[in-house]
């Protein structure tokens, strides 16, 4: 009796592994379809280009095999994009949605010009931007984001400044196409905003060109 489930045992295990070693035969043989469709919205042709060469470099066999955390990194490489979204559209469609970061200024840095994103990251440029203000100084770019943020809060429009110059110790002074300099404390900026606006549409002030705020408790006005 025990031999013969014994026997019955080798002959399932034969069976078994006849039918596993058939299938990975089949396994072997299905072709999944390559990645033959990329669409890619929200950027200029030469940075698509630029992406499909990522994945083309990335080698990827099939949509199956693609490498979502390599392709991040190597997007997040390319300094105008804000943020972005991949999708596999099975079998062979790769999709990438793309939104391009805001440009807020320029500026130089080592003799070349460079724009500044809302993302925080320097862009290289080639050409002028006339109508970004130009920021002088050794510039830290969180603290322009900070500070463009205050500006934001407050009654101020941002696209009225021509220039901005940073200070190392971390205090800005804004220049506008009306003409004024103001020259901005330290730690209010929002209030120091509002007071100008209110300033500025009083006739008396209207020929102070530059306001002064960096003394505590004091504002100084002058025609330049």
């Amino acid at each position: 009796m025990h031999l013969l489930i014994s026997k019955k045992i080798i002959i399932y295990l034969l069976l078994f592994c006849f039918l596993v070693s058939i299938n990975n035969i089949s396994l072997t043989n299905i072709g999944f379809p390559k990645i033959d469709k990329i669409e890619i919205s929200g950027l200029n042709l030469d940075e698509r280009k630029k992406i499909k060469s990522f994945i083309n470099d990335g080698n990827f066999k099939n949509i199956f095999q693609l490498d979502k955390q390599y392709l991040k990194k190597k997007i997040n490489s390319i300094n105008n994009i804000e943020q972005f979204e991949i999708f596999k559209n099975y079998p062979s469609t790769l999709k990438i949605f793309i939104k391009e970061t805001k440009i807020l200024a320029h500026t130089k840095r080592n003799g070349l010009d460079y724009l500044i994103g809302s993302n925080g990251k320097l862009i290289q440029n080639d050409y002028s931007v006339s109508n970004l203000p130009f920021i002088f100084g050794d510039l830290d770019i969180n603290e322009f984001l900070n500070f463009k943020s205050e500006i934001d809060q407050s009654n101020f429009n941002f696209e009225d400044i021509t220039k901005l110059y940073y200070f190392k110790s971390k205090r800005w002074d804004i220049e506008t196409y009306q003409g004024y300099l103001i020259r901005l404390s330290k730690n209010n900026v929002k209030n120091d905003l509002n007071l100008f606006i209110r300033l500025s549409d009083e006739d008396k002030f209207k020929d102070e060109l530059v306001i002064d705020f960096r003394q505590k408790d004091q504002i100084i006005l002058n025609d330049k």
